[in-house]
């Protein structure tokens, strides 16, 4: 984490003041598999405070392991809070056999590739998985909104950046976009406490 900070300074200033702001940023690693998959799934366009409250759920009634999940009911599923497309999702993965495995000796492209081909799974589920539980260093995913209001805030940029847009400005980036991604979350943590404290 620390080589990819010094080395995004160099290319953009911005990340060195961000380090100094809030301290190391977090790593963020979780293991790979199911669980993982899961995790990225739950959430999938709702607030952190709510997938971490869904995610508590599944993880308490043992439903981030595969073969539990496969199993589960729909009452199990909606007692987590689970709506009826996510668990349609997991379901369909928990059953899949995928080859998870297989995604470590697999190029960044190549893993999004696979991983999108799941259903539900689109391109910010699959870079969220890539990011955190292979620990790519240079996967961002760029359609997080979070990410895309620190870009705003940090770059004093007129509206957040579209998915689009916000790929172009992290080009330069490379090949430490991921660790990019884990100083924007910082930033925008860092800022929005300091906002909600005045």
């Amino acid at each position: 984490m620390e080589e990819g900070i010094a080395a995004l300074a160099v290319v953009e200033p911005a990340f060195a003041r961000i380090r100094a702001l809030t301290g190391p940023w977090p790593l963020r690693r979780r293991d790979g598999g199911f669980g993982a998959l899961a995790f990225a799934i739950v959430g999938q366009q709702v607030s952190v405070a709510s997938a971490a409250a869904v995610w508590g759920r599944v993880s308490a009634a043992g439903l981030d392991d595969a073969a539990r999940m496969a199993a589960a009911t729909g009452d199990d599923l909606w007692a987590c809070g689970l709506t009826r497309p996510k668990q349609g999702y997991l379901k369909a993965i928990a059953v899949s056999g995928f080859d998870y495995a297989a995604l470590e000796h697999m190029e960044d492209e190549a893993v999004l590739a696979r991983l999108c081909e799941l259903p539900g799974i689109g391109r910010w589920s699959a870079e969220i998985y890539a990011a955190f539980a292979l620990g790519r260093a240079d996967v961002l995913a760029a359609g997080d909104l979070a990410m895309q209001e620190a870009a705003r805030m940090l770059f004093g940029l007129p509206a957040r950046p579209k998915e689009a847009e916000l790929r172009a400005l992290a080009a330069p980036w490379s090949p430490w976009r991921g660790v990019a991604a884990r100083g924007l979350w910082a930033y925008y943590q860092h800022v929005r406490s300091r906002e909600g404290m005045l």
